[in-house]
């Protein structure tokens, strides 16, 4: 199902008409709030196909768009599986043991973690969260008192709770394309997320040595956020996400000046853009810079929206 989507979307870029897909996008592709600074009249060009931009402060949209289509979030959903966690108050020093149903429920992707062996609940959650570790995501769900099942309404309850009402989800991991958001309601996935210091800690972790156990063994870990690897600091919060059906994507909580910036970028073609839209986003507040993207990108945003348009 995924090729054929992916040939579908390669095969429209030939065949389908510009001028007739998406018919809105020219007038409605984003709006700029009035609370943008005053020399940035016009809009910024992204390569993401929805996207968000808010104050955290004040909760100020600064930008947005196609900010309502709902859209597969993939490891995006990992913010929500961390949060359950801590809302629990289990043990992050208990040893979790990783099991041939935690692989079972990935659909065994690879996963260098060895079946068996042992890692503390809040290492667990620091390599799901800085390295998007899936195994890790789904050990977590299932050692969750009465399993994945019941960790799976909590996650649901808990985006109900903080006003998502176009997110769903169906495990903990983000390897669903029926894992679904919207740019929007991740940005209130992020504010609610940016209260737990644990979170902005562990998703910011640059590099990590996870000691395991039964057997004793070690694996080293890398941040999947290239502006985190590099050391930029005005990073508070990050997560990436990649699903074929959900493209690139990616939440930060960002330092811009003298602001908290939420930015949400979903669904972006290249494996570099959703970090180049956070650094136009970034030039753009700063110095009222629209910035350019590739004509692929914008080709491959067109077809995605006619798509969703049929979807949403």
């Amino acid at each position: 199902m995924k090729n054929i989507f992916i040939s579908a979307i390669c095969l429209s870029l030939f065949l389908l008409p510009v001028s007739k897909v998406f018919s809105a996008t020219n007038n409605a592709q984003s709006k700029t709030s009035t609370k943008a600074p005053t020399k940035n009249k016009k809009t910024v060009n992204l390569a993401s196909v929805s996207s968000i931009v808010v104050d955290a402060k004040n909760n100020s949209t600064l930008f947005e768009k196609h900010s309502e289509l709902v859209m597969p979030v993939a490891s995006i959903t990992k913010l929500m599986t961390a949060m359950v966690i801590l809302d629990s108050k289990l043990s992050l020093k208990e040893k979790i043991r990783f099991s041939k149903e935690d692989k079972k429920s990935i659909d065994n992707y690879y996963s260098r973690i060895r079946i068996g062996s042992e890692l503390s609940r809040g290492d667990v959650l620091r390599i799901a969260l800085m390295s998007s570790e899936n195994l890790a995501a789904s050990a977590l769900s299932r050692a969750y008192p009465g399993g994945s099942s019941a960790f799976v309404k909590a996650m649901n309850k808990k985006a109900k709770a903080l006003g998502m009402t176009n997110t769903h989800f169906v495990n903990s991991t983000g390897l669903s394309e029926k894992n679904v958001s919207t740019a929007s309601d991740l940005a209130k996935l992020v504010a609610a997320a940016t209260k737990y210091s644990i979170i902005k800690e562990y998703s910011t972790t640059q590099v990590y040595t996870a000691r395991f156990k039964k057997p004793r063994y070690v694996l080293g870990y890398t941040n999947t956020n290239s502006l985190i690897r590099a050391g930029h600091k005005d990073v508070k919060l990050s997560k990436t996400g990649y699903l074929d059906e959900a493209g690139r994507c990616l939440v930060i909580l960002r330092k811009v000046g003298n602001k908290d910036v939420i930015m949400v970028f979903l669904d972006s073609f290249g494996k570099r853009s959703p970090i180049g839209d956070a650094n136009r986003i970034k030039k753009w507040l700063q110095t009222g810079n629209q910035g350019k993207v590739a004509k692929s990108a914008s080709n491959y945003q067109r077809v995605k929206l006619a798509y969703y348009s049929k979807e949403n």
